[in-house]
C-alpha cells in the first residue's frame, strides 16, 4: 500500500479539481479494512447507514489512486445527483438537469442498475427510460442502453457500457456513476481457478485483518489456485493491484489521461523488485498448484512465492520465529462432508502447534464444530461472506512448544 500521500499545492481551481462524493463498495464485513486502506491513501472514510461499502470525497485523482490501490473494495462509484421525485414528470424534468456529460460521451452505450423501495415510482424499467431519454436529450445523441450485468459475472475488465446505479428509497433519488467498470478483485491474473476459489478482493481482506504486513514470513497450506500467497506478494512488494487493467473512469469527458500515467508512474517506482519475506504455498492437488503458478506468473510475482504440491502434514515453515498462517481449508458444507473433515481440522490443529509455535494463523472457517476439533482458543476478526457462504476470518497466536 502507498504511503501517505501529501496534498498537491492548490492554483487555480480546474475542473478536474471538484470535489467528487464517492463511495467505495465492499462485501458486508469488510468495510473496516476497506476504511482502513482509504486512510493509508491520505482519503477520509465516513462510514454510511446500511453498511456495504465506506464512503469519502476528493477531486477526480482521489478516485483514481483508489480505484489502483484499494484491494478489499469491490467498486468505486460517484455520486452523480440527489433528488425527490414522486412522479415521472418530475423525474424527467430533474433528470434533464443532471450533468451527464461529465460522466458519459454522446453515443456511448450506458446501462442502469434501479433498486426501489417504499416509493410511487417503483417500476425500474419506467425509471431506466426516463433516465436514458435524460441522456440523449443532454448530450444530443442517442447513447445505446446495454442490459446491466450481474455484479457475478467474470466480464472483461475494461469492457462494460458506462454503468449508472439508481436507488430509490422513499421517494428520494441518488444518481451514481461507477467509476470501475469490471469490479476490483478482478486484477487480471487469475485466469485459472481450483475448487471453490477465493475472491481477490477476500484474500486480500485476510491478509490485511489478521495485520500481516509482509514483514514475516507467510505461508497457505490450503492454497487452491493460489489467490492468497498471489495477494500476500502484492502486498508485500507494495504493487497496486489495479496496475494492469483498465478502468470505467478512464473514459470520462473530464478526465486527462496525463493525470493517470502520472499515478502509474509512481505505482511503477514505488513497488520493490522482490519480496522481502518467504511466501510459501501447497496443496495436494498438483492440479491446483500448476493453476496457482501460471495465475502467479501473470500476477507478475513468481519469483517471489515456493509453490508445492504436498498434504498439510508435509508443510515445512522456514526457522523464524515469527510468521502467519494464512489459509481457506474447505468448509464441509454440504451433508456429511464436515464429518469427513473432522480428522483434517483436528490434524491441522496438531500441524500448526508443532510446527509453528510462536506464529500468528488466520483461516476462514463456515463451520464451529470443526472449528472445535483445531483445540485452539480462535478469536473472529470479521465476518462475511464468501460464494453465498456465511464465512468468518478466526484468529489466533499458536502456542509455543512447552519442554517437558
Amino acid at each position: 500500500m502507498p504511503q501517505r500521500q501529501k496534498p498537491a499545492p492548490s492554483a487555480t481551481r480546474s475542473k478536474s479539481a471538484r470535489t467528487l462524493e464517492a463511495y467505495a463498495a465492499a462485501a458486508p464485513g469488510l468495510e473496516p479494512v476497506v476504511a482502513a486502506e482509504l486512510e493509508a491513501l491520505g482519503l477520509t472514510p465516513r462510514a454510511e447507514n446500511g453498511g456495504g461499502g465506506v464512503a469519502f470525497s476528493g477531486p477526480i485523482e482521489s478516485i483514481a489512486r483508489a480505484n489502483l490501490w484499494l484491494r478489499t473494495a469491490s467498486r468505486v462509484i460517484v455520486r452523480v445527483a440527489s433528488f425527490r421525485a414522486r412522479a415521472f414528470h418530475e423525474l424527467e424534468r430533474l433528470a434533464r438537469a443532471i450533468p451527464w456529460e461529465r460522466f458519459v460521451s454522446g453515443g456511448s452505450a450506458v446501462t442502469f442498475r434501479v433498486t426501489s423501495r417504499k416509493s410511487r415510482l417503483y417500476h425500474t424499467g419506467a425509471i431506466e427510460q426516463r433516465l436514458a431519454e435524460a441522456i440523449e436529450h443532454r448530450l444530443g445523441k442517442v447513447s445505446a442502453l446495454e442490459a446491466p450485468q450481474s455484479d457475478d459475472e467474470n466480464d472483461v475488465p475494461g469492457s462494460r457500457a458506462q454503468l449508472f446505479v439508481i436507488r430509490v428509497v422513499d421517494d428520494a433519488f441518488t444518481v451514481s456513476a461507477d467509476s470501475s467498470g469490471a469490479l476490483l478483485h478482478q486484477r487480471g491474473y487469475r485466469q485459472q481457478v481450483a475448487k471453490a476459489p477465493l475472491r481477490e478482493t477476500l484474500a486480500a481482506a485476510m491478509l490485511i485483518a489478521s495485520d500481516w504486513s509482509g514483514t514475516t514470513p507467510l505461508i497457505d497450506p490450503f492454497c487452491g489456485s493460489g489467490t492468497i500467497p498471489i495477494e500476500a506478494a502484492l502486498l508485500a512488494r507494495r504493487m497496486a493491484p489495479g496496475l494492469t487493467r483498465s478502468f470505467a473512469f478512464l473514459s470520462w469527458p473530464e478526465v486527462r489521461s496525463a493525470m493517470w500515467e502520472k499515478l502509474r508512474e509512481e505505482a511503477v517506482s514505488d513497488a520493490l523488485p522482490k519480496s522481502p519475506v518467504a511466501i510459501s504455498a501447497s496443496d495436494r492437488d498438483d492440479g491446483a498448484i500448476g493453476a496457482a503458478r501460471a495465475n502467479a506468473q501473470r500476477a507478475g510475482v513468481t519469483g517471489d512465492i515456493e509453490f508445492t504440491v504436498r498434504a498439510v502434514s508435509a508443510i515445512e515453515p522456514p526457522h523464524e520465529m515469527t510468521g502467519h498462517v494464512v489459509t481457506n481449508p474447505p468448509y464441509g458444507i454440504r451433508i456429511g462432508e464436515a464429518e469427513r473433515l473432522r480428522d483434517l481440522y483436528a490434524r491441522l490443529g496438531q500441524i500448526l502447534r508443532k510446527k509453528c509455535p510462536g506464529w500468528e494463523l488466520a483461516m476462514m472457517s463456515a463451520n464451529s464444530r470443526l472449528e472445535r476439533e483445531m483445540r485452539l482458543p480462535l478469536s473472529e476478526r470479521l465476518r462475511t461472506r464468501n460464494g453465498g457462504i456465511e464465512v468468518r476470518l478466526l484468529t489466533t497466536h499458536l502456542p509455543p512448544v512447552v519442554e517437558r
